[in-house]
């Protein structure tokens, strides 16, 4: 009997309620084959959610704004996380590049708290906590991975195991790439007799065959002996210098189609091994005729004299060069592959890094050090994506962001997410930020310079009930411009076509190419769309978010400039995001739902005042 057939039997048992059908039905869809398998417990964050939707909101009092035009924005979220991706599902569904994430380590010391306890190692249920715990918050950060996304996790060996099976459940196990072992201190003492000296560092990509493609993963420039390419050519200035590599190899898997003759310019024949005649010894070309042919038409190939080859005073052998490889490409990977053992730097270093700053106090225990955070950053060769940590902590993240576009040119813009417990967002993780940014004096008076050439932007976590009334849904969009300057990285605020909008009907932001404008009162849209008929069309087109009690977005009001704009109707797009990764709903008692209509009502009937009966732009 097959599970659709058992679910119709439990529907058609009699003296069962409805509620207790569904709970079996579910459980007996939840059961597998072969995975992981908890026991889910309740969460009172995700309790929260299932009646109220979080927006972001910004404290512009500790804005940090380079002066710089060309500035990346950073983003601190200060709230709970599963609350802060909630609000990003909306915001960056797919445009997230690195995930990299320290989450608590369940060890049962006090690192990890679960609904405002901490998890014991006595706790029966620490492990399935913690699983619970994680696999919501992962479900949300892989519909904000991008295609070609990749995720870092941090972990001991305390779940490490648990987390493997997981990752392997929600991202695949065909999109595991590797896991990294990190070296994070050079001895340890240890009750078991072996010292644990590393950690484990997950990493999965959002879709793996496509990383592969695509050539996403850079070379590890350090490990390049750039003393090698002593030699020059007529190439130099494109090519780059280069030097010799013998084109013959013996010991590889022999095939006789790669044991041919080259003639040299003496007019003899030069075989594999320095031969001068077809032998079967091992040995063969690295290249096979037609490339050999086309490397010594292009200067690839260069036939130096030897007195170990037979009948020719010639060898020959492959330039290998700086900047070009071996098929007249550009090279634009240089080096070995980075390797899954990270053995520099150890973890105290971070607590170097940070009591730097901090005029020599630990204020955070532990945190990771920079140089890790980087070389993880570094295997990826876009130098401008966008990095996301929802286990901020002190910062590190963004700290090692900073300071590698700083070593590199690159332009990557971060994302972090902590809550304030014992202050930590505001006093540490915002703190440490502000300081790197612009500047600080170590413990031994040393001056570190600013790195002024970044933004930082600082936002905290508000609610707004989920009840689709139109109180709520003019408060949501109200509240959602914040969202909005986020989603489309547009910040400053301006004049729509030289004119003063009505801050309560519209509000028009517009930086570089990119513009934007947040209508909050429809019955404006009219006069709006003729201010919209004189402003110049530009290289993006203007994103129009308007507020509408459906999916309807106006579009016959603005058919006279549908070239220069794109339409959104607010809070409906909001509500399509969230749906995918909000806990379903309680139900709702009949007294309970009648309550709600009679105020939806009178909600719909007294939310406008105006005194002309108009809404003046």
């Amino acid at each position: 009997m097959n599970k659709n057939e058992l679910a119709n039997k439990i529907r058609r048992i009699d003296g069962l309620t409805n509620g207790e059908k569904s709970a079996l039905i579910e459980l007996l869809r939840k059961q597998k084959k072969y995975g992981l398998v908890w026991e889910d417990k309740p969460e009172d964050v995700e309790e929260r959610l299932r009646e109220e939707l979080p927006v972001l909101i910004e404290d512009t009092g500790k804005a940090i704004i380079s002066e710089e035009a060309d500035a990346p924005n950073h983003i601190l979220i200060e709230g709970d996380n599963l609350e802060a991706l909630t609000a990003l599902a909306y915001t960056h569904e797919g445009q997230i590049d690195i995930i990299y994430i320290d989450p608590p380590y369940n060890t049962g010391n006090k690192d990890f708290v679960y609904n405002d306890q901490f998890v014991d190692k006595e706790d029966s249920y620490r492990h399935s906590k913690w699983l619970s715990f994680m696999a919501k918050r992962l479900r949300i950060a892989k519909q904000l991975l991008s295609d070609k996304g990749v995720i870092f996790i941090s972990i001991d060996d305390n779940e490490q195991a648990q987390l493997k099976l997981l990752c392997d459940e929600i991202f695949g196990e065909k999109n595991f790439v590797s896991k990294f072992d990190w070296r994070k201190k050079t001895g340890a003492n240890d009750a078991k007799d072996i010292a644990v000296i590393t950690e484990s560092i997950f990493l999965y990509a959002k879709n793996h065959s496509l990383t592969i493609l695509d050539n996403i993963w850079a070379r590890d420039e350090m490990s390049v002996n750039k003393n090698r390419y002593k030699l020059s050519d007529e190439y130099v200035g494109e090519r780059g210098m280069y030097y010799l590599d013998t084109l013959d190899r013996g010991g590889l898997q022999y095939s006789d189609s790669m044991n041919f003759g080259i003639e040299a310019p003496d007019g003899g024949i030069i075989y594999p091994n320095g031969r001068s005649e077809f032998v079967n010894d091992g040995w063969i070309w690295k290249w096979g005729k037609e490339k050999v042919k086309w490397g010594i038409e292009n200067k690839f190939l260069e036939f130096v004299k030897s007195k170990k080859s037979q009948g020719s005073k010639y060898t020959i052998k492959y330039k290998v060069y700086q900047f070009v490889d071996n098929e007249g490409n550009i090279r634009e990977r240089s080096g070995r592959a980075f390797t899954n053992l990270i053995t520099d730097p150890i973890n105290q270093q971070g607590n170097i890094d940070i009591t730097n700053i901090f005029d020599g106090l630990a204020v955070f225990s532990n945190p990771k050090p920079i140089g890790l955070i980087q070389y993880l950053l570094k295997i990826l060769r876009n130098k401008s994506f966008t990095i996301f940590d929802f286990f901020a902590g002190s910062g590190t993240t963004l700290h090692a962001t900073m300071q590698l576009n700083a070593e590199d040119g690159g332009h990557r813009k971060c994302i972090l997410v902590t809550n304030n417990e014992n202050n930590i967002c505001e006093a540490v993780t915002y703190e440490r930020n502000k300081r790197v940014i612009q500047g600080y004096t170590t413990p031994k008076g040393e001056e570190v310079p600013g790195l002024k050439g970044n933004t930082l932007r600082y936002y905290k976590t508000e609610f707004i009930s989920r009840d689709q009334t139109p109180r709520n849904m003019r408060a949501l969009v109200a509240a959602s411009t914040d969202l909005l300057c986020i989603k489309n990285d547009i910040y400053k605020e301006g004049k729509l076509a030289g004119r003063d909008i009505n801050p309560k009907i519209a509000r028009y932001f517009e930086e570089g190419d990119r513009r934007m404008l947040v209508i909050y009162d429809e019955r404006a849209i009219p006069a709006i769309a003729e201010i919209l008929e004189t402003t110049e069309p530009g290289k993006e087109k203007i994103k129009v978010y308007l507020f509408s009690p459906s999916s309807y977005a106006y579009d016959d009001e603005f058919v006279e400039v549908s070239d220069k704009i794109q339409l959104c109707a607010l809070p409906d797009a909001i509500y399509q995001a969230y749906r995918k990764v909000l806990p379903k709903r309680r139900p709702k008692f009949l007294p309970e739902a009648m309550e709600e209509a009679r105020q939806s009502k009178a909600d719909e009937n007294g939310i406008f005042h105006f005194t002309d009966g108009e809404a003046e732009v």
